[in-house]
């Protein structure tokens, strides 16, 4: 079974100019700073009537979902404040993904090593595949 991050903003006027070159630049540095390259990382798409919109398909093995998803939420943490004025609306499958004026996108425990490591062991081996 895959998840997904799903990420979208809209107002009623389009990206400014600045705000596409600042939109552009989140996405480069965030697609070089990816940790794998076989995983599906930020992806934006065209949809009328929002200003920036995209997904992320989740990996299956448990040892990179993590710092996956913390790269992903983090990255839409620096385009939601690249983009100002606009509804952001990012949620998994069936779970809306708080923001904080802060911390940014996050969900709860995702920074921390033990969770990360305890997700590792869940499946008894570090390919997903499960006992």
């Amino acid at each position: 079974m895959s998840v997904s991050v799903y990420y979208s903003a809209c107002r009623a006027q389009p990206l400014t100019a600045a705000e596409s070159a600042a939109v552009e630049r989140v996405v480069a540095a965030r697609v070089q700073s990816f940790p794998y390259d076989d995983e599906e990382g930020l992806y934006l798409y065209d949809v009328d009537g929002q200003i920036v919109t995209g997904s992320t398909k989740l990996p299956i093995d448990p040892d990179r979902w993590l710092p996956v998803i913390v790269h992903v939420l983090d990255s839409v943490t620096e385009l939601r404040r690249a983009v100002g004025d606009a509804q952001w609306h990012v949620h998994t499958d069936d779970v809306d993904v708080p923001w904080d004026e802060t911390e940014g996108y996050a969900l709860p425990g995702m920074r921390d090593a033990e969770l990360a490591a305890g997700l590792g062991g869940l499946c008894g081996t570090s390919d997903g595949q499960g006992l």
